[in-house]
């Protein structure tokens, strides 16, 4: 004889107490931005709801976070940046990424990769994915404009992307991404 899985009970509301753990082992987990943190805190009061008197504290405790500096914007956006860059992201992507992290515009424009460092991108981005000259054999057509699509999709300029699929060989494609390094 089965017996009927006990129900589930609802979990507990939360108390200001509470939304402070929470808060503090986010931000001891995960790098974030402050847009990211209050958006977990009110997603966790939306699931289990708020016991306290008044509206939850949120913005109180995300600027609490900032000023502690638990959170910092501007170090979250060069790390994040740095990071994607060095994955072969290109610079839309990147911006695509901050914009989702709730990061100011004018703080993204701060980060933005310079051209030698958005070649560099391009250059890793089809290393790592063995497009042109890092391929095993020559392209042809439908390969060589899918290799493009994907680099588009990565964030690169058409122009970046073109340089690196049609480079005549592995230094080619190199000497391009060292330009603009004097």
């Amino acid at each position: 004889m089965r017996h009927s899985p006990r129900p589930k009970r609802p979990p507990r509301p939360i108390d200001a107490a509470r939304l402070d753990e929470m808060a503090l082992a986010y931000v001891a987990r995960f790098a974030t931005s402050a847009a990211k943190l209050e958006a977990y805190l009110r997603r966790k009061l939306k699931e289990r709801g708020w016991e306290g008197e008044g509206d939850a504290p949120v913005e109180v405790l995300v600027s609490r976070m900032v000023q502690a500096g638990y959170v910092d914007d501007r170090v979250y956006a060069r790390a994040k940046s740095g990071s994607l860059m060095r994955r072969g992201y290109g610079s839309r992507r990147v911006d695509q990424a901050l914009d989702a992290a709730g990061i100011a515009a004018p703080l993204r424009e701060e980060v933005r990769a310079s051209q030698a460092d958005q070649r560099r991108a391009a250059l890793a981005f089809a290393r790592r994915r063995r497009f042109g000259p890092f391929g095993a054999a020559s392209a042809d057509r439908a390969v060589r404009e899918k290799q493009l699509a994907a680099m588009l999709r990565a964030g690169h300029p058409l122009d970046m992307a073109r340089e690196v699929v049609d480079a005549s060989g592995v230094e080619a494609a190199e000497e391009w991404a060292g330009e603009g390094d004097e």
